[in-house]
């Protein structure tokens, strides 16, 4: 079943070392030329910690705070300790992005969610394409021509990803 959503949601998956956080990397700023507000949310394997030992958020977080909100005038950011083993599913995520602050979400892994999809891919890594198993892949990105019935994209010109990206997500920004 399609995760719903306020915003146009678009996911970038793909083998690792394929280049899907290198291609993200000079798309959001194209996207940010043309006037739109990204959100992004990436996947994370296993344990990871935005916040480092010593410092007082860790520290707290640590003695026993479930929720800690670390904020400066320049940004802030919410770190959640969840007890439960299993990952949050993309729609719970998807919600806690603010919607009056984006006009589109970008997903970076997630492969297995019902989003529509660019797959990343190169066929150096030896691996095969996803695309041919995944029907919510509606583009190829790719550094070697592609021949599918999906729009293949050039993965070292951006700016076509980020037109496919605009056009995909019914965005009209100029």
């Amino acid at each position: 079943m399609p995760i719903q959503a306020t915003l146009p949601l678009l996911g970038f998956v793909g083998w690792s070392g394929a280049g899907k956080t290198t291609l993200l990397h000079a798309v959001i700023p194209l996207l940010r030329q043309r006037g739109l507000h990204c959100a992004l949310i990436k996947h994370a394997h296993h344990h990871f910690d935005i916040d480092h030992p010593g410092k007082d958020s860790y520290e707290l977080r640590k003695a026993g705070a479930e929720q800690v909100l670390v904020a400066s005038s320049r940004r802030w950011a919410l770190i959640v300790e969840q007890e439960a083993p299993d990952e949050l599913p993309l729609e719970s995520l998807v919600r806690k992005i603010d919607a009056e602050h984006a006009d589109l979400i970008l997903v970076e892994g997630f492969k297995h969610a019902d989003i529509p999809k660019i797959e990343v891919y190169r066929a150096a890594l030896g691996k095969p394409p996803l695309y041919h198993q995944d029907a919510t892949i509606v583009a190829v990105a790719s550094d070697t021509p592609i021949h599918s019935a999906r729009h293949c994209l050039d993965i070292n010109v951006p700016m076509q990803v980020t037109d496919f990206i605009i056009t995909q997500s019914g965005l009209l920004f100029t």
